[in-house]
């Protein structure tokens, strides 16, 4: 596996209970028209790099979090998903979590994130950082 050229910054986790799914089913990861716009900025400015890689890692108080990282390489095992010219790069062990997961930019008044609208959230954590399926 290749190593990042560097962090984004955090994700935010919502569980979608009581949402009408939208997503299809077997989709690794389906990414918002904001998503898509933020990460091809981020691009830009970062010639070496050719995609975004999503991974997890056991963090917070519920079990898991996503990390976001500059992918320079696709890894031997990950998932490529190519969306509106953007390259996003599931890590393996995000594979099965990830499942049917929408992800979205959202921008506000106080923060700027990338928020993973994930149907298969069991629960979240108060700050919703942290997750477990």
């Amino acid at each position: 596996m290749s190593a990042a050229a560097g962090s984004i910054g955090r994700a935010t986790v919502r569980a979608m209970q009581g949402r009408k799914r939208l997503i299809p089913q077997r989709a690794a990861l389906v990414l918002s028209k904001s998503a898509v716009e933020k990460i091809q900025g981020l691009l830009q400015e970062k010639p070496e790099v050719v995609g975004l890689r999503v991974g997890v890692k056991t963090r917070g108080c519920n079990g898991l979090t996503y990390t976001l990282d500059y992918a320079t390489e696709k890894g031997k095992f990950d998932e490529e998903v190519v969306q509106d010219g953007v390259r996003v790069f599931v890590d393996s062990k995000a594979q099965l979590t990830l499942l049917g997961t929408e992800m979205d930019y959202v921008q506000s008044t106080l923060s700027s994130e990338f928020v993973f609208n994930n149907p298969n959230i069991k629960g979240v954590c108060g700050c919703g950082e942290s997750f477990n399926v």
